[in-house]
C-alpha cells in the first residue's frame, strides 16, 4: 500500500501530464488478464500515448485545474486512464480497434481537445480516417481541378494543331505558294 506521500507524488505528476495531453480515455480494466493488459500497453505506447490503473482520489486530485477535471471527477469503480498529446484520432483509431480484439476493456467516456465525449463519440471518432489520410484526400481535391485544366488546355492545342494540319493539307490556307502544303488527293 502506498504512504500519503507516494499517492500525492504520483498525484502531482499525473497532473503535470494532464496539463499537456489533447486525449484521455477512461477505461475500466475489470477482466483484463496480464496478456491483454500487455497489449493495451504496447498498443498505447506506440501511438504515442500513455496507459495508468489510477486510484479514483488520486486521479481526482491530479485532474484538478486541468482540463480532464470534468472526465476524472466523481469516479466509481475500478478505473484506468489512456492519455496522450499526440494525434487523438490515431490514438482513439488504435484503442477502439484493440477494443474489439478484446471484449473485456471497455470505455466509459473520453476528453478530445477538452470536450468530454462519450463512448460513441469516441467510436466515432476512431473510426475517422487519420491525419495524414485527410492530408492526402485534400491535396487529391486540390490537384484535380489544375489537371483536369492542364489537360483540357492540352487538348484545345492538340486539336488546334489538327485542324491547322488539316486545312493545310486542303489548302485552305491560300494557294500552292512558298510555305503552303500541297494538297493531296486520296
Amino acid at each position: 500500500m502506498k504512504t500519503r506521500k507516494e499517492k500525492e507524488e504520483q498525484s502531482r505528476k499525473l497532473r503535470e501530464e494532464l496539463a499537456h495531453v489533447s486525449t484521455v480515455i477512461l477505461s475500466t480494466f475489470q477482466g483484463l488478464n496480464v496478456e491483454d493488459e500487455t497489449r493495451l500497453r504496447r498498443t498505447v505506447e506506440s501511438a504515442g500515448g500513455r496507459y495508468l490503473v489510477v486510484k479514483n482520489s488520486v486521479g481526482e486530485r491530479a485532474a484538478e485545474g486541468t482540463a480532464a477535471q470534468p472526465l476524472l471527477q466523481g469516479l466509481v469503480g475500478p478505473n484506468s486512464i489512456a492519455y496522450t498529446a499526440a494525434d487523438p484520432v490515431a490514438f482513439a483509431k488504435a484503442l477502439t480497434k484493440l477494443a474489439k480484439e478484446i471484449p473485456a476493456l471497455t470505455f466509459k467516456a473520453g476528453l478530445v481537445e477538452g470536450r468530454v465525449v462519450s463512448v460513441d463519440e469516441l467510436i466515432a471518432f476512431g473510426a475517422l480516417p487519420s491525419r495524414e489520410e485527410l492530408l492526402s484526400r485534400i491535396l487529391y481535391l486540390l490537384q484535380s481541378p489544375a489537371q483536369r485544366l492542364a489537360g483540357t488546355l492540352a487538348g484545345v492545342a492538340r486539336n488546334l494543331a489538327v485542324v491547322a494540319n488539316e486545312a493545310a493539307k486542303a489548302g485552305k490556307f491560300g494557294g500552292e505558294g512558298e510555305g503552303s502544303v500541297p494538297a493531296q488527293s486520296e
